[in-house]
């Protein structure tokens, strides 16, 4: 009679809620075919002979900024490269320098109508990680390449590497902040009020703002499991819904995606993500140039 209870009550036990909801939340299409033809609308972009659009990406430190970029340089490329210099150790930035990336398109010496922009990360005290002044002056274009920052004082004017008459150009035309998706919770007050004050000033700057959300594999175990997960994570989800009650970005402009870090090819379902993201930095870069 025991053992009889006792296999009634595991039988009549409900199972444990999913951590993934049934269907994608987001409508985003997955294999070699759909892959192909963001990648394809990435490569049919242009602009005028003298124009480029500018992306900055800015984040926390260890949030994966330069692994971004190169994932973007990788699923464009079709193998794996490692321009922008990334870390495993984030006590501090490994990014010191303010820099600018082209990436090459269709043979040597053509490239990409767009270019992305690599800075120190935003780092918890007065005298660690780039200053939010020197953001902002990023933004108009007043920083030029190979600028070192300076945590505890903002650019000079007298800096050999200030621009006094920045081109558009020159100028930031998307701002995209870089979190990983397995610190969200544990992001300081301070950094969070230092992303706002970012958002704030390129609002008043008219400059349209993405956030990626990165290491979502390392975050999520369904995710990594399969990265098609992504958008059935309830975790993500929910994340992603943090990331725009703390910064004011909406949820429709936050993209999670998987950088490449370990592996030694790339994959369509990765690529997948990155491009979707990429993608809606070209279109939101596209209207403010004709804003201007």
């Amino acid at each position: 009679m025991a053992m009889a209870w006792i296999r009634s009550l595991v039988i009549s036990t409900p199972p444990p809620p999913s951590p993934t909801l049934p269907e994608q939340w987001r409508d985003i299409q997955w294999g070699k075919d759909y892959k192909e033809k963001d990648l394809q609308f990435v490569k049919d972009y242009h602009l005028n002979d003298d124009e480029q659009l500018r992306v900055l990406l800015y984040g926390p430190t260890g949030s994966g900024k330069s692994s971004f970029f190169n994932s973007v340089d990788s699923a464009l490329q079709g193998r794996i490269t490692g321009r922008a210099l990334p870390d495993a150790i984030y006590e501090e930035s490994f990014t010191t320098k303010y820099r600018t990336f082209k990436i090459q398109n269709r043979g040597p010496g053509t490239f990409y109508p767009f270019v992305f922009t690599d800075i120190m990360g935003i780092a918890q005290g007065t005298n660690k990680g780039v200053g939010v002044e020197d953001i902002k002056q990023a933004m108009m274009g007043h920083i030029r390449d190979g600028y070192n920052f300076n945590p505890v004082c903002k650019i000079s004017v007298d800096d050999n590497n200030y621009n006094k008459t920045p081109t558009l150009n020159d100028r930031v035309h998307v701002v995209v902040c870089v979190i990983a998706a397995d610190t969200v919770n544990i992001l300081s007050a301070e950094s969070v009020r230092k992303m706002r004050e970012v958002r704030l000033a390129a609002r008043d700057m008219g400059i349209p703002q993405l956030a990626i959300l990165t290491k979502i594999d390392e975050a999520c175990p369904e995710v990594k499991r399969d990265i098609k997960n992504v958008y059935k994570s309830k975790y993500l989800k929910q994340q992603m819904e943090n990331v725009s009650v703390g910064l004011g970005i909406p949820v429709y402009c936050i993209f999670p995606v998987k950088n490449y870090h370990s592996e030694i090819a790339t994959d369509d379902d990765t690529d997948t993500l990155i491009l979707s993201a990429l993608r809606q930095m070209i279109n939101f870069g596209k209207d403010f140039l004709e804003s201007m």
